[in-house]
């Protein structure tokens, strides 16, 4: 009788113990699981806003800032390229002059100058063909592919031509304008990219 007392009290404790031990297996096998389908920090940082310092940028200056692996080109732009944006001569070269196509630009872009500030051109710099990286070519004047080029980006790829707001030229091999990210101005002097104007400010 009592080692019947005996053996069934082992046999609880030994149940118990397996049981914990298992549980203990299970929680260790789970936790690395579960922590992989959690972004790691460098997929974080790769679509985090990016804040662009634009106080250093001259008149007719652009700069590259990476954001989620792609270049943003920010550029300032002079009072000359701006005014050819509004020149009906380049517009009818165009294929879409009025952004029309919403998907490349947020709805507070979709004007002349494509951008918040009509100073400021803050753009995706990729070509919507077959995603190579544009040249940017801020003098109006001949050049070897545009007798009578106004300024803006060119395509060494494949000869796709942009303006100085990213909008695309009829008869080249790109189907539409360069992207506009989300963007807002911090201050006079700051551009965080990656976020709405309605989300972070002006």
């Amino acid at each position: 009788m009592t080692n019947e007392v005996v053996d069934q009290g082992r046999r609880r404790f030994l149940t118990a113990t397996t049981a914990v031990v298992g549980a203990a297996g299970v929680v260790t096998a789970v936790v690395p699981f579960i922590k992989s389908w959690q972004p790691s920090a460098r997929s974080k940082a790769a679509g985090a806003p990016v804040t662009a310092d634009i106080g250093k940028v001259k008149s007719g200056q652009m700069l590259k800032y990476p954001w989620r692996g792609m270049p943003v080109f920010v550029v300032n732009r002079t009072d000359e390229q701006l005014a050819t944006l509004s020149d009906k001569t380049l517009e009818s070269h165009l294929k879409d002059p009025n952004s029309d196509e919403t998907s490349q630009q947020p709805d507070y872009a979709k004007n002349v100058t494509r951008s918040i500030k009509p100073q400021w051109l803050v753009m995706i710099g990729i070509c919507t063909h077959l995603g190579c990286s544009p040249e940017f070519k801020p003098k109006i004047g001949p050049e070897p592919f545009d007798p009578d080029w106004k300024s803006g980006f060119f395509c060494p790829c494949h000869k796709s031509r942009y303006d100085i707001a990213g909008r695309v030229y009829d008869g080249v091999p790109a189907p539409s304008n360069m992207v506009i990210p989300p963007y807002h101005f911090i201050d006079d002097t700051h551009v965080e990219i990656g976020v709405d104007p309605a989300k972070g400010g002006a």
